[in-house]
């Protein structure tokens, strides 16, 4: 087994995140498992960033963490921070877990 092999074995993805690429009426992931733990790194690894980000605008403006939550979860959903409309709503679901707070 190749190192780079072993350290994608070592990964796991939760199926929250795996259920993003399952097709309605099917059981398997319709993408590899390789693009799917590349995906869900991507994913996580936003997640912990805005979770700072999150934390400074809610002191900064003060305003509710769900208040928060919501104008990321606007930001991830424009496609400008590399994902798309289902991996926008897990990363903001991811950070709201984070951080341990709830939408409004």
């Amino acid at each position: 087994m190749n190192e780079s092999s072993h350290e994608e074995s070592q990964i796991q993805v939760p199926p929250s995140f795996v259920a993003l690429f399952v097709e309605p009426g099917r059981i398997k992931p319709s993408a590899s498992r390789a693009h799917i733990t590349e995906r869900y790194e991507y994913c996580e690894d936003l997640a912990q960033l805005l979770a700072q980000r999150a934390t400074e605008i809610r002191a900064d403006l003060g305003i509710t963490g769900g208040d928060v939550l919501e104008r990321m979860g606007r930001g991830l959903a424009d496609g400008s921070a590399g994902v798309d409309p289902a991996e926008a709503q897990w990363v903001a679901t991811r950070l709201a877990e984070l951080l341990g707070w709830r939408p409004d």
